[in-house]
């Protein structure tokens, strides 16, 4: 989807954000992700390994549906600085592609509540409905912030601090269970985004159905491949937690859901700081400027390989050599989350290298998509099968090694099939 370039009043909505704005902004989202941050602490005190293992385990197998709906707002941030005459069926049509599989899992999520509420499908669904309606907040915040109202954003994330902060004082109080839990973090969400989507511009939430369906088949691919990316890398972190809980070692899921908490803060900040300015970026990577983001993304991405590589190759020489072996083997220990904490810095580092690498790829052309979509999936296979080997061993340091893996993987191959396509590189 191309379109034409903006001028006169759409400037403002491709100019970079304003230091001011951004402080808004960034506090916003600061203190929703300290919130969740505090929440984990607190929650592993009041209900113990066991009950605390099956929270963590149902929010990190669904933690991959938060990205289907924000992929919404992540095509409309690269389309709509492009677009005119279109902006407002555009626009409209992110609305109801981020909200249709929103509906679809809150519906599931109640017939399973309804049939079986005291069941592992129940709390599962209960989860994901809480994942996937967080990022519809995403998205609707997101297109605020196109139309200059990013107060909204910033609004929006502060009060779903204050509902993560409520609820996680009561169930420290009152001992709900995880479900119970989660449920009520979703209700306050969907009121938050009642109120939030209300908001929008009346054309985005009516438009023609004629523009809805002649604009679809573009936008629909441009959102799935600008989407896939995400929900693979996630998805492929998720299935992590699903080895650990093959393998019988659920309880381990707290901690390295505790520390996957940790590196997702720093990465969904910057994240979040690519959102804020990617209509500005999208601009200017607009034709002549592609082929320098591509350029520059490839040494990024030659970075992450030799890092990933170097990091794996010290860990199998310490594997090798009982002493180093039984440190990053051991458990509940003052060592043992030492080598967590030092797991978990390398992967923070890696995956935000590529996070900006992949940014600066998606936002040239729409022709790339496919590439970065195929490193995905490169990941998503190398990522269980990493776990598969390294966690009945290694635990949730296993865990870590195992993401370290699936980075390394989707860098080599994304940047062989980029000079593939891109002799020039």
């Amino acid at each position: 989807m191309t379109g034409t370039s903006l001028t006169g009043a759409g400037t403002a909505s491709i100019a970079a954000p304003k230091p001011s704005m951004m402080l808004r902004l960034l506090a916003g989202r600061g203190v929703f992700r300290l919130a969740i941050q505090a929440m984990g602490l607190v929650l592993v005190t009041a209900w113990g390994a066991h009950d605390y293992g099956r929270f963590a385990t149902a929010l990190g197998l669904m933690t991959w549906l938060n990205f289907v709906p924000s992929a919404a707002e992540k095509s409309a941030l690269k389309c709509l600085p492009r677009l005119r005459m279109t902006r407002d069926a555009v626009a409209a049509l992110a609305v109801r592609v981020a909200v249709v599989p929103v509906l679809v899992v809150v519906a599931a999520m109640a017939v399973a509540l309804l049939v079986a509420p005291d069941s592992d499908a129940a709390l599962y669904l209960t989860a994901a409905g809480w994942s996937i309606s967080g990022g519809l907040l995403m998205t609707v915040s997101g297109l605020h912030r196109f139309t200059g109202k990013s107060t909204l954003d910033a609004l929006a994330f502060t009060a779903g601090a204050l509902v993560v902060g409520a609820v996680t004082v009561g169930t420290w109080f009152i001992r709900w269970s995880p479900l119970t839990h989660l449920g009520l973090l979703l209700g306050g969400i969907l009121l938050i985004l009642g109120f939030s989507a209300a908001l929008l511009p009346r054309k985005w939430l009516r438009v023609e159905r004629i523009d809805g369906h002649r604009l679809l088949p573009a936008f629909g691919r441009t959102t799935v491949l600008l989407g896939m990316t995400e929900v693979l890398d996630v998805l492929a972190t998720s299935t992590v937690f699903g080895v650990l809980a093959l393998t019988g070692r659920t309880v381990d899921s707290g901690p390295f859901y505790v520390a996957l908490l940790a590196s997702s803060a720093f990465c969904s900040l910057l994240f979040y700081q690519l959102r804020v300015h990617q209509p500005a970026i999208s601009a200017r990577l607009r034709g002549g400027g592609a082929a320098a983001g591509r350029a520059r993304a490839v040494d990024l991405l030659k970075l992450v390989e030799r890092g990933a590589l170097a990091f794996l190759v010290l860990v199998g020489a310490a594997l090798a050599i009982p002493a180093a072996r039984a440190v990053l083997t051991a458990e509940d220990t003052a060592g043992a989350y030492v080598v967590l904490g030092v797991f978990v810095l390398a992967e923070t580092v890696l995956f935000a290298v590529q996070l900006y690498a992949g940014f600066l790829i998606e936002n040239t052309n729409s022709k790339v998509l496919t590439l970065t979509a195929s490193a995905s999936i490169a990941g998503l296979i190398a990522t269980p099968a990493a776990a598969a080997a390294l966690v009945p061993a290694m635990g949730q340091v296993g865990g870590f090694a195992a993401l370290v893996v699936g980075i390394g993987v989707r860098a080599t191959v994304l940047r062989r099939l980029l000079r593939r396509h891109h002799p020039e590189l």
